[in-house]
């Protein structure tokens, strides 16, 4: 027997070491699967965000800078959406209460804005119309969809919330899909044969309309939460800056009708150029007066009340309206022979990058703190 105990131990030796192992892998899937349950509606963001940058890095010349963003796009895009099928395979409850969650809820809109985004991108960068057209019928698939369940959804629960606590910036993501969606039609009707190419010149002008009446009704309620209800630093949440985005991208929008405006595809368009201009002039010209606003309130809530600036998935949609800016105004100064105002959008591109590279380290620094420490270990 004796001779046998140190062959049992030699043969349990392997076992004891892989014990360490097995429980790292156990905590790092643990890790894993806590991400996937509570995985912000908005983390579509980051797509929007990255992809604006790349299309206004391309619009300015720099090519570089606009694929090496792209790829990197199309690469977040298929990530959020895995672990967003994961989450609805795996925690549909959990996602069904999100849906009809008056704070989280508009927050899923973020997936129509960033395959609308991501479209537009295609047509930029790469000249990919297939692919942008794919891209847009999914994006109208998800904009019907979210928009009738989710606010069919707000509209006959029982318990809600009072307009303080229910009522954010990120409402305006509801705004900004239905504009992206009018972006990317307008962007692939000149490659479209008729008469789909007037047909979907319509369909963008109508989305273009009613994304603009949607912010109306929003942005009311928003500025009056704003001066009639009391608000701390921790309200002003990043989404705050959609107040800003969703009229750039409507400006984006209006840019792009009146290229489009030709008396052979869109005769409509042509009819109506004056209120076109108008009303794109009018859409920058509200999202350039939040401009002030939004930094005096973020210093009034970072320096003056000291409210800690660490990594959130909500500063993606702080990331985005500054490029999304950027872009709105370098194709409308374009659209409207605007020279005077050529020299605003790159000003504003470079604090995009530098504010999407900001956010990008505090998400990788995010992951390396949170996967990095259930990693399996090395020994033995």
């Amino acid at each position: 027997m004796r001779d046998y105990a140190p062959t049992c131990q030699e043969a349990n030796a392997p076992k004891q070491r892989r014990a360490p192992f097995a429980s790292d892998m156990s905590g790092f899937l643990a890790t894993v699967k806590e991400g996937v349950k509570g995985l912000p509606p908005a983390y579509f963001a980051m797509v929007m965000a990255t992809g604006i940058i790349s299309i206004g890095a391309n619009l300015l010349g720099m090519r570089v800078v606009a694929v090496s963003l792209g790829w990197l796009n199309i690469a977040a895009y298929v990530i959020l959406w895995v672990l967003t099928l994961l989450r609805l395979l795996r925690y549909t409850h959990d996602l069904l209460a999100d849906l009809i969650d008056h704070v989280r809820g508009p927050g899923f809109f973020t997936a129509v804005a960033a395959t609308g985004v991501l479209g537009t991108q295609f047509i930029s960068i790469w000249g990919n119309y297939r692919v942008a057209m794919l891209l847009w019928f999914v994006a109208v698939g998800l904009w019907v969809a979210l928009t009738y369940i989710i606010f069919t959804g707000l509209t006959i629960k029982e318990k809600k919330p009072s307009l303080a606590e229910g009522i954010t910036g990120a409402w305006l993501l509801a705004v900004v899909a239905t504009q992206s969606v009018a972006v990317l039609s307008a962007s692939l009707a000149p490659h479209i044969q008729q008469p789909l190419r007037l047909e979907f010149n319509f369909f963008a002008l109508s989305m273009w309309l009613w994304g603009g009446m949607l912010y109306i009704w929003m942005i009311s309620l928003i500025f009056y939460r704003y001066t009639f209800f009391q608000f701390s630093p921790g309200d002003l949440t990043p989404p705050y800056w959609i107040n800003m985005g969703a009229m750039a991208i409507s400006t984006l929008g209006g840019a792009v009708l009146i290229t489009n405006a030709d008396a052979s595809a869109a005769p409509f368009l042509q009819a109506i150029l004056p209120f076109l201009k108008g009303f794109t002039i009018f859409y920058w010209a509200t999202g350039t007066w939040w401009i002030p606003m939004l930094a005096i309130l973020a210093i009034w809530r970072h320096v003056y009340k000291r409210f800690p600036l660490r990594y959130d998935p909500l500063y993606w949609g702080g990331v985005f309206p500054i490029g999304m800016y950027a872009a709105g105004t370098f194709w409308m100064a374009k659209a409207m022979n605007l020279e005077f105002l050529q020299a605003v959008p790159r000003y504003f591109l470079y604090a995009a990058l530098f504010a999407w590279l900001a956010t990008f380290v505090g998400l990788v620094r995010r992951l390396v703190n949170r996967l990095g420490l259930a990693l399996p270990s090395k020994k033995g």
